[in-house]
């Protein structure tokens, strides 16, 4: 099997093919076709001239961000697929997006629910989904910048810029400096 094959970012660009080739089918899953957005996010084409105007270090920030849209349309498309077509048209769209967003950020609501036990595993689903994802959000953006260098002893990835030796293992680093 290719390489290519095993990568979560190519089996998800298959299955979003199959659904735009057979959508009699798999019409109710067209939602998942802005999981490209998130395929694209992780793109070496997408990333290389953003490095070279110097936006490198933002790649962590934008990659979070780029989650949490993709995971609050992906929800938002399978809430109203599933539990608001019915001849809801736009407003039933705006319900489930009103709904995705309430449930990620655990304001809680009570005007809009999903009915039965399987609405409510849902809900809980995307509210833990959803706090875990402003977690790696913040987490992102406020943690200290690290330069992504594999340390040749154990593999570590990430160190602080002005790293001489590995904090895992203690082995002498050889971090190119980029302002030179």
């Amino acid at each position: 099997m290719p390489r290519w094959l095993r990568q979560l970012t190519s089996i998800v660009d298959i299955f979003i093919l199959v659904t735009l080739l057979f959508p009699l089918w798999l019409a109710n899953l067209g939602f998942l076709r802005v999981l490209r957005l998130w395929s694209l996010s992780r793109s070496a084409l997408f990333w290389r001239p953003l490095v070279r105007r110097g936006y490198g270090p933002w790649r962590e920030v934008v990659q979070s961000a780029v989650n949490l849209i993709t995971f609050l349309f992906v929800v938002t498309g399978f809430i109203y697929t599933f539990f608001f077509r019915e001849g809801s048209g736009f407003a039933g769209y705006i319900d489930a997006l009103y709904f995705t967003v309430t449930s990620m950020t655990t304001t809680g609501y009570g005007d809009i629910l999903l009915p039965g036990p399987w609405g409510k595993l849902t809900a809980v689903v995307i509210m833990l989904a959803g706090v875990t994802l402003f977690i790696r959000l913040g987490q992102a953006i406020f943690r200290p910048n690290k330069v992504w260098h594999p340390c040749p002893q154990c593999g570590l990835q990430r160190h602080d810029p002005d790293a001489v030796h590995c904090k895992a293992c203690g082995n002498m680093l050889k971090i190119p400096d980029l302002d030179d």
